[in-house]
């Protein structure tokens, strides 16, 4: 769990926080009507930075075992405004002339940078392909494929299970190229704004990285 700081708005409005990190994987919760204290695998107190985030959520573990065949998943999970997409991707105010700092960046770019690195230091012949698709309104949609956005069918086969129907998967081999595809995609999202968030994701997504031997 990661404790999210208060922002600006919050700290002129004279709130507190109410969630401490007490060390040892304990977080303690001291509001109005609730005391208590819960226990988690791993706390990032408000403090923490992205890269502390990165080395101690176990990130670089699942990138090895992604290349060694195994499926890996991550997923981010609170409530709106939690900092789920400043965690992933850093802050939103980036672009391809405007790159986030390299202290800023999140969860995402810094597999990306470990993935690569990874393959290239075990002279593996991998090829390695993206897709990125949004759920909106029990809809999917393709947030890489040129065009208007349009929804796609959700398919089930015996020998793939759920897949998404011509779905775009794009190749890559460097770090800025999948750091492109991010933006692309996520560019592409449906936002809209509310008290905790001027530009809050209105749909979830899910950025897919295709791992693949060449032998």
């Amino acid at each position: 769990i990661r404790v999210r700081p208060l922002t600006c708005t919050e700290t002129r409005r004279g709130d507190r926080q109410v969630v401490h990190s007490l060390g040892d994987g304990t977080v303690h919760v001291s509001a109005a009507r609730h005391d208590a204290t819960f226990g988690f695998s791993a706390v990032f107190d408000a403090g923490a930075s992205q890269e502390a985030v990165f080395e101690g959520s176990g990130m670089k573990q699942l990138v090895e075992l992604a290349i060694d065949g195994f499926s890996c998943t991550v997923f981010a999970f609170g409530q709106t405004g939690s900092g789920k997409t400043y965690t992933l991707m850093g802050p939103l105010a980036q672009s391809e002339t405007r790159p986030a700092a390299p202290g800023l960046l999140g969860l995402m770019q810094r597999s990306f940078a470990c993935l690569l690195e990874q393959s290239q230091s075990r002279s593996s012949d991998l090829a390695l392909s993206a897709s990125y698709l949004e759920i909106y309104n029990e809809q999917v949609r393709d947030l890489l494929s040129p065009g208007p956005p349009c929804a796609l069918p959700l398919r089930w086969s015996k020998t793939r299970g759920f897949y998404v129907e011509n779905q775009l998967s794009v190749d890559f081999e460097s770090l800025e190229a999948i750091a492109d595809l991010l933006l692309q995609g996520s560019q592409r999202r449906r936002t809209s704004a509310h008290a905790l968030n001027r530009h809050s994701s209105r749909s979830h997504a899910l950025l897919t990285i295709h791992v693949r031997s060449r032998a």
